[in-house]
């Protein structure tokens, strides 16, 4: 378990998340197309998750628009946007922002994802949806990077997320 903060109060995780140096567990996750999406979709690429509680809060809607410059730029890696929102509200996100760098990818159908790795809130007004969190596998879904922002209304450190991939 861990401890994180929502505007300064402490709320909890259902535990860590994955250590650097080893393997990232496998999720099924729903596509905007409706379809599951599991990690070996994206096999040999570098992988930078952005793990956001919503995309209906600003923070998360900044970190999206943030990573999506990168995820343009570089081919040999993919950025997941994962959160609780339904499908439909990723798209209407990401169409109306005008984002394509970015795949979101949502817990509509189990929260197996945030038990998984780490990120499931146990309690507070947030119990349920994810903490906010950035994992960077290798091409080998190998975990290279792992940040759990320790305050939910912060941003991550874009800095090192990067400089990891």
């Amino acid at each position: 378990m861990a401890s994180i903060t929502l505007q300064g109060r402490e709320i909890h995780t259902n535990g860590a998340l994955p250590g650097v140096g080893t393997q990232a567990p496998d999720f099924r996750l729903v596509a905007q197309d409706l379809g599951d999406r599991a990690l070996s979709d994206f096999e040999g690429r570098k992988k930078l998750l952005n793990i956001v509680p919503s995309l209906d809060t600003s923070v998360c809607a900044i970190s999206t628009r943030r990573f999506s410059e990168f995820g343009r730029g570089y081919g040999d890696v993919v950025v997941l946007v994962i959160s609780a929102d339904l499908p439909f509200a990723q798209k209407r996100f990401i169409d109306s922002e005008g984002l394509d760098g970015v795949t979101t990818l949502s817990m509509m159908r189990n929260r197996n994802f945030a038990k998984d790795y780490g990120v499931l809130i146990e309690d507070g007004p947030l119990e349920g949806i994810t903490a906010r969190a950035v994992v960077v596998l290798d091409g080998d879904d190998q975990v290279i990077y792992t940040e759990l922002v320790p305050e939910i209304g912060q941003e991550p450190d874009y800095e090192k997320a990067l400089a990891a991939v």
